[in-house]
């Protein structure tokens, strides 16, 4: 039995594989990552909080330190739509669409610049969005 699918790796689709990533195998260091920012933006918002009690005047120093809150929690929770960004300028020319044919033994993946042949045992997880499935195969492929 053999099914065929094509995909666009367009910015929806790397996206739905870096949460895909995000939320299987990079999950503890997601979580440190996380845990690490909050306490950045805390910290800073303690900093400036306590200047404002003190009565102590705006400074630059605040506006670095709210500055630095605002874009850590702007990464934060926009963290898949850069890595997509990203993943999307590394891709090699030809890559952006892919043919896929899925036998019994493995499957093939034909792009414009090369086909490819993977077998089931070498995809660590499989993982299933609204739109997507996903096979990551390590760290940074899926």
């Amino acid at each position: 039995m053999e099914f065929r699918f094509e995909t666009k790796y367009d910015q929806k689709g790397l996206t739905a594989m870096a949460q895909a990533l995000r939320k299987t195998i990079h999950k503890k260091w997601n979580r440190i990552g996380l845990i690490l920012g909050w306490c950045v933006v805390v910290l800073a918002a303690l900093l400036v909080a306590a200047e404002r009690l003190l009565g102590e005047p705006w400074t630059l120093r605040d506006t670095k330190n709210s500055f630095v809150g605002v874009f850590l929690i702007a990464i934060m929770l926009t963290k898949n739509q850069i890595n997509a960004f990203f993943a999307k300028k590394r891709m090699l020319p030809g890559t952006s669409s892919a043919k896929s044919v899925f036998r019994e033994e493995g499957y093939t993946s034909i792009t414009e610049a090369a086909s490819t042949e993977f077998h089931y045992e070498s995809v660590q997880q499989v993982c299933e969005t609204a739109d997507y499935f996903v096979f990551l195969f390590g760290k940074q492929y899926g």
